[in-house]
């Protein structure tokens, strides 16, 4: 139940027990009000005749005692029947009915005119629900008012747990809650400083690293013939993978900074994966043409890190696949290689993240990490699975062309 409702119920639950409470006490201990129209009861039945005593002795006694009162006023049988009557007779029910008074012995006296009090009780309750009705009226935008800050607090504290680090709460009043928004926006300035610093640092520093591995690069290719062929393929080796290993931090690190996708334009999925697919031996295409919204370099990327991930850690065949669904357009590349432990599954995608046994394989632990993060870009997600044949499976979405608004960060 939304928060406001729990106050708003509270309050109207302390006000009900509050009016029936004292309504009960009044109840049992009776007033002042309540005793006078005993009383005033007592005297009427005092004046009148007794209640067998003929009709015409009661008409009269009654004509007697309401004399100039100028009003409608009946006396009634215990059963609500009429006995005697001044003007047009009354029930106690009729609405023109203003007040009445009870007298010991069953009858009633009820009269277009206040002449008693009637049922203080009654007349207690019924202004103590009067009166918690304004309250409710009155409570219920103050309540809501508070409980409308707690919930855009939440959602700016959402929005920086989904990675809108710009996310702040506007701060309103002076009391707790003002409070809490104003150490919300002290945080999230400070965690957006701090992670804004952190990804500048591994842009630069990514970027710095290319220098002296140009360097390298060229003192091997000075090397030439006087290198040990297997020292000099062994360092050709290390500096591809550290190479790979910058391009993709610096990718990551993009891809972090930006909101939203810097080149956006209808892509041929089916053919882009055609063009990686060509690039391995033992890669099988299936799928129908799909048209795609987005960025063709990162989904390029997208398809070519997946393969990569089969090629180096997987048995072939590699098969991909391109299904077309109502929101979303479905990547999916297996191949035969062992069964991957439930546990380690989502870890995959876990930056520098590599399982023990594919350790010897190369690769710089960030592949499946910027497949989901291109994924999430286009409005779709990654993840692991088994197909149909037991094979393993990583599967890739993107959404569909005309789909609706993607998912950022």
């Amino acid at each position: 139940m939304r928060l406001y409702l729990r106050f708003y119920l509270a309050l109207l639950g302390s006000l009900a027990v509050f009016a029936i409470a004292t309504a009960t006490i009044w109840h049992r201990i009776g007033g002042p009000a309540e005793h006078a129209n005993e009383a005033l009861g007592i005297v009427v039945q005092n004046v009148m005749p007794a209640a067998d005593a003929p009709t015409q002795e009661q008409q009269q006694a009654l004509q007697r005692l309401v004399a100039g009162l100028g009003a409608k006023v009946t006396l009634l049988r215990r059963d609500g029947t009429a006995i005697a009557s001044v003007g047009e007779p009354l029930l106690h029910a009729q609405h023109q009915v203003h007040s009445w008074i009870g007298l010991p012995d069953g009858r009633m006296l009820v009269a277009t005119v206040p002449i008693g009090v009637g049922n203080p009780a009654a007349a207690l309750l019924l202004a103590l629900g009067v009166l918690a009705v304004a309250v409710a009226v009155g409570a219920f935008p103050i309540v809501r008012r508070l409980t409308r800050r707690v919930e855009r607090l939440q959602a700016g504290v959402e929005s920086l747990g989904a990675g809108d680090l710009s996310a702040r709460v506007a701060v309103e009043g002076g009391d707790e809650v003002a409070g809490l928004a104003q150490s919300f926006n002290r945080a999230a300035g400070r965690i957006e400083t701090l992670v804004g610093a952190h990804k500048a640092l591994l842009a630069n520093a990514s970027h710095e690293l290319r220098t002296p591995l140009a360097r390298i690069r060229m003192t091997v290719e000075l090397m030439k013939e006087s290198a040990d062929p297997k020292r000099k393929a062994s360092l050709d080796q290390d500096i591809a993978e550290l190479d790979l290993l910058i391009e993709e931090i610096l990718l990551a690190s993009r891809l972090d900074a930006v909101a939203q996708l810097e080149v956006e334009e209808d892509v041929d999925l089916l053919a882009l994966a055609a063009e990686e697919c060509s690039r391995y031996a033992n890669a099988q295409l299936d799928g129908t043409t799909t048209t795609v919204r987005g960025d063709p370099r990162l989904l390029r990327r997208l398809l070519r890190n997946l393969l990569e991930n089969a090629q180096r850690h997987g048995v072939p065949p590699i098969h991909v696949r391109i299904a077309t669904g109502a929101a979303a357009v479905r990547i999916a590349v297996s191949d035969d290689g062992p069964a991957i432990p439930f546990g380690q599954r989502e870890r995959l995608f876990e930056p520098f993240y590599r399982r023990q046994q594919a350790g010897e394989n190369g690769g710089t632990g960030l592949g499946l990490a910027l497949v989901r993060q291109i994924a999430r870009r286009h409005g779709g997600d990654a993840h692991f699975e088994t197909d149909g044949d037991g094979r393993n499976c990583f599967v890739a979405s993107v959404a569909a062309l005309g789909a609706g608004a993607r998912a950022e960060g």
